[in-house]
């Protein structure tokens, strides 16, 4: 590999720094109120679909075996978000629970807005976090989701997402025709009690207790109630509320992507519970160029789920020939999602022509539909 020189490095990495740029957006609503409340949530959304519009796809790939130290300025933007955000969401929570100028319902816009970025860019890096083996990383992927209230998010993506995605055991699988609204309280409900489990059984086979304190969910819950508490002391009790609204919108927009991510693909059932292996056709890509420059590759989806240990940067690209491709970005998808007709209209068909490209011997659908297939085996 030609070696790159520092600047050249930091040059290639400069468009996935653009988040920097939203962080000022919830300050304006809350200082001028009014239409500016609603800066956060359309540039995170309709303004990064329009500059897909502009800069169309990104089919290049970088060399999987770049050295770390080739990476350090993508690196960086993801590991000093955590303290971003935590200045931003708290300087949020001291100011607008006290401002005068601003009406209730502008007071709940602001802490939306904040929602869509700490849960469109927040958790996104948090994610990207949580897959790397060094303690300061996965301690800084936890303090974002602390941020959120969705720290069992790093068990159920780790342990139980991953291992069984495109199966009945994984939540986060949406199913052929299941719309949003029916998914998301299921997979509110289902991820939590699925990572206390995946954690409650990696406890017993070393002989444990569920309670044991080396089980995570102790971390999680001191580190959102502290976040709680922070909130609470920060901003008082509209304070509190305001932080609780932010983090619920982070999570809608969470499972917004975890639903355009994987919905209706599954892996083939080999029999007596056992699935073929994970592959790219098994999660939805995207090649548009700014949503991956703001959500940091997550949307080169199926090499992730292919190669979940390759930082973001070195993610390759899929044809269609390996890998179902989505006709837009995340955001644009998203907000189809939340129209269940129209995505319906958008996307079944694409499903069915998954089957039959790549399954063609399979001639019943229904049990994977269902979700009535065995579980996997482990």
């Amino acid at each position: 590999m030609t070696d790159i020189s520092v600047p050249a490095r930091l040059s290639n990495a400069l468009p996935f720094w653009l988040s920097l740029a939203l962080v000022p957006l919830p300050w304006i609503g809350a200082v001028f109120g009014g239409w500016t409340i609603a800066l956060a949530p359309v540039c995170t959304w309709y303004l990064f679909s329009l500059i897909d519009s502009l800069t169309g796809l990104n089919e290049d790939n970088v060399d999987p075996m770049t050295e770390e130290r080739e990476l350090f300025w993508y690196r960086l933007i993801v590991m000093i978000w955590a303290p971003v955000q935590f200045l931003l969401l708290f300087s949020l929570l001291a100011y607008v629970p006290r401002a005068e100028h601003l009406t209730g319902w502008e007071k709940f816009w602001v802490f939306f807005g904040t929602g869509v970025l700490t849960g469109t860019v927040g958790i996104v890096y948090s994610h990207e976090l949580l897959h790397q083996r060094n303690r300061l990383e996965r301690w800084l992927g936890d303090l974002l989701l602390a941020m959120v209230l969705y720290s069992h998010f790093r068990s159920e993506h780790l342990l139980v997402h991953h291992r069984h995605v495109g199966t009945p055991r994984d939540p986060v699988t949406a199913r052929y025709n299941e719309g949003f609204h029916r998914f998301y309280p299921r997979v509110l409900y289902q991820s939590l009690v699925s990572a206390f489990r995946a954690e409650k059984a990696m406890l017993a086979r070393k002989k444990l207790p569920w309670h044991d304190r080396s089980n995570p969910f102790w971390r999680y819950w001191a580190l959102q109630g502290a976040a709680l508490l922070l909130a609470l002391i920060v901003g008082g009790w509209v304070g509190l509320l305001l932080f609780i609204v932010q983090a619920g919108t982070a999570i809608w927009t969470l499972e917004l992507t975890n639903y355009v991510e994987h919905y209706g693909l599954t892996r083939k059932h080999l029999g007596e519970g056992r699935y073929e292996h994970v592959m790219p056709r098994h999660s939805w890509n995207a090649n548009h160029k700014a949503t991956n420059w703001l959500l940091i590759n997550l949307q080169r989806h199926s090499d992730h789920h292919y190669k979940p240990d390759r930082r973001f940067p070195l993610l390759q690209s899929y044809s269609e020939a390996d890998a179902p491709q989505l006709p837009y970005g995340y955001p644009l998808m998203a907000m189809f999602a939340m129209i269940p007709p129209v995505w319906r209209r958008i996307m079944n068909p694409k499903v069915r022509r998954w089957r039959q490209m790549y399954y063609p011997e399979i001639t019943d659908w229904e049990p994977y539909k269902r979700g009535t297939l065995p579980l996997p085996r482990g």
